[in-house]
């Protein structure tokens, strides 16, 4: 549907499920891709897997300053940064350091990628950022609440982003994912009363999977959206309309 030809796309959490599916379809659609992920076992396992043939796979904390500067420093050009790395933490949920810890990598990891990458994304002209904020940012839980409350700083930062960048020619979005089959919510697609509670809410039924989420970050990459920013949108199938 798009084409990326040409352009170079850097996708943290990119070797993740919803960050995988995302790396994939820029890939297909001729970027050249770089899918930095966490976890030698999970690194591994992508770069034996046909699907990111031509995905150049690297190590990368988000959390780690020196290491998001060091990226920086040997990536020169940049026309799409997306950031999906992140965490759910939901381990003694309204400790305080639960929600530091959740805030660090969900939003702070989000922000020094930003930060960092700016030079190169305002020299590519026309650059764009993609964040991943959640269904959660729009309303609370008693079981992640840092989660839900690092998500709806996403949302606020990626509206302040819009607003700063725009004269230097980003434009700055987000999507939502609403329940999306992934390792890391795999605990819950398979605790029965949740997954199933899940699916009676969402209109389209049942739950997401993690190519959904390709589509819709990839228009809001691309020239089709070229006066689209500051917008946060929903993948949910209809989870948020009821």
């Amino acid at each position: 549907m798009h084409d990326f030809s040409g352009k170079t796309v850097l996708v943290t959490g990119g070797t993740g499920g919803i960050g995988g599916a995302v790396s994939v379809a820029f890939a297909q659609s001729g970027a050249e891709v770089i899918a930095a992920g966490w976890g030698e076992a999970e690194l591994d396992a992508r770069r034996a897997d046909p699907a990111f043939a031509g995905v150049e796979i690297v190590s990368l904390d988000v959390g780690d300053d020196d290491a998001v500067e060091a990226l920086a420093r040997r990536i020169k050009r940049l026309d799409v940064l997306v950031n999906c790395a992140g965490i759910p933490a939901r381990n003694d949920p309204f400790a305080t350091a639960t929600f530091a810890h959740n805030y660090d990598i969900n939003v702070l990891g989000t922000l020094r990628m930003c930060n960092a990458f700016l030079p190169q994304l305002e020299a590519s002209g026309a650059g764009a950022i993609i964040n991943t904020a959640s269904v959660l940012s729009f309303h609370g839980s008693a079981t992640s609440p840092a989660y839900a409350a690092a998500k709806g700083a996403v949302v606020q930062a990626t509206k302040s982003m819009a607003i700063a960048w725009a004269s230097k020619g980003i434009r700055v979005n987000a999507v939502a994912p609403g329940w999306i089959r992934t390792p890391m919510s795999a605990a819950a697609v398979h605790e029965p009363a949740f997954a199933a509670k899940v699916a009676d809410r969402t209109p389209m039924g049942g739950w997401g999977e993690p190519h959904h989420l390709a589509g819709p970050v990839l228009f809001l990459a691309s020239t089709d959206a070229a006066w689209v920013t500051g917008v946060v949108l929903p993948v949910d199938g209809g989870y948020l309309c009821t």
